[in-house]
């Protein structure tokens, strides 16, 4: 397909809590040519984030927008509860009006409401709903025939970093001559790769097939490995049965152990993060009971703290466990990479022997 000019609509929210925007720009291949966000409006992206190095301007409206002649129209953030605020339906109106493609991660499905899919049928403009799943099978146990090693992002608490960490793994495979495939599951990185499933919009019962669907189509590109994108987080009150879903339905042969170390309790729960040790010890122990796999490093979110700190906290992470440990985007993939890859060997599930 042609590739994307998007606009991406992230009103009051772009710099702070556009987790979607900010993957998309980062690592998808589209081209972002503007950002809808009236607080810093004639800003560029990198003054507001200055990470993503881009100079996509920001501007006040999709109107103003137009000017860069965007294709489509990006909902940039992914709020709990996937609503879309109600002060940004007209500006997707107006997006529609101008006959761009909407794109949207959100829980609430555009295309089925009545007025945007009016104003897209009257403008022939498309509505790709990100998270609208395909039908899927029962789990079938077909994942374990897959001949590349799987590992699968498993994390301390949602947002953590998850899917940044496998694409960073998956660009320093590359670097060393390893093709490995990232598998998407959610609904940015779906818009990343272009193909995948949301699995957190799955009937619970069909998680684990999901899961192994996504794993067997990324097996069908001829990887020398597949890294999973990972969901929510084992003791996560709200999240942890996708995150467990995740864990049987992909069938990993090891695991990518994901930490924000600044959380104390799961975000917008009092419940607490469990420490390091805990944490491989409650994966590990899930996994040994159907299909066996280690965790083979720690990749930290350091984010907000300075090196020093970053660094104390790194070594920390691997004193408390003996695993391989860094932080992907602030210190690069590479090094991780090189630890955790020789770990990556299939592993048989449990099979009980039938006897007379």
């Amino acid at each position: 397909m042609p590739k994307r000019r998007y606009v991406i609509l992230a009103p009051g929210e772009f710099a702070q809590n556009a987790k979607t925007a900010h993957g998309v720009i980062a690592y998808g291949n589209d081209e972002t040519v503007a950002v809808v966000d009236p607080a810093r409006a004639g800003q560029r992206v990198r003054d507001a984030v200055p990470y993503l190095r881009s100079d996509a301007p920001i501007v006040a409206s999709v109107a103003e927008s137009l000017a860069y002649k965007p294709t489509s129209l990006l909902i940039g953030t992914a709020p709990k509860g996937g609503k879309l605020p109600a002060d940004w339906r007209a500006e997707v109106l107006a997006a529609i009006g101008a006959g761009l493609e909407i794109v949207s991660g959100l829980h609430d499905m555009i295309g089925d409401d009545p007025d945007f899919a009016a104003a897209a049928r009257a403008h022939s403009a498309n509505i790709w709903d990100v998270r609208k799943p395909p039908e899927v099978p029962l789990f079938t146990g077909a994942v374990y025939g897959v001949a590349a090693p799987i590992m699968l992002a498993v994390g301390n608490d949602c947002a953590v970093g998850k899917m940044t960490v496998m694409l960073e793994l998956a660009r320093a495979a590359a670097e060393h001559g390893t093709r490995a495939e990232f598998a998407p599951t959610g609904q940015t990185g779906i818009m990343i790769a272009g193909w995948g499933i949301a699995v957190d919009r799955v009937i619970s019962d069909f998680v684990t097939g999901a899961s192994e669907q996504i794993v067997l189509e990324a097996s069908r590109r001829n990887p020398d490995c597949i890294l999973v994108e990972g969901q929510g987080g084992i003791n996560h009150p709200a999240y942890a049965p996708v995150t467990l879903g995740l864990m049987f339905g992909a069938a990993p042969d090891a695991l990518l152990l994901v930490v924000d170390p600044k959380r104390t309790a799961i975000d917008v729960y009092d419940t607490p993060t469990l420490s390091y040790g805990e944490l491989v010890e409650t994966y590990e122990a899930i996994c040994a009971t159907v299909k066996p796999a280690k965790v083979a490093g720690i990749a930290l979110n350091t984010h907000g703290l300075s090196d020093e700190r970053a660094r104390e906290e790194i070594a920390r992470a691997h004193a408390e466990t003996g695993l391989p440990a860094d932080d992907v985007v602030r210190f690069g993939p590479q090094k991780l990479w090189s630890a955790v890859a020789p770990q990556l060997h299939k592993r048989a599930p449990l099979s009980a022997e039938v006897t007379a």
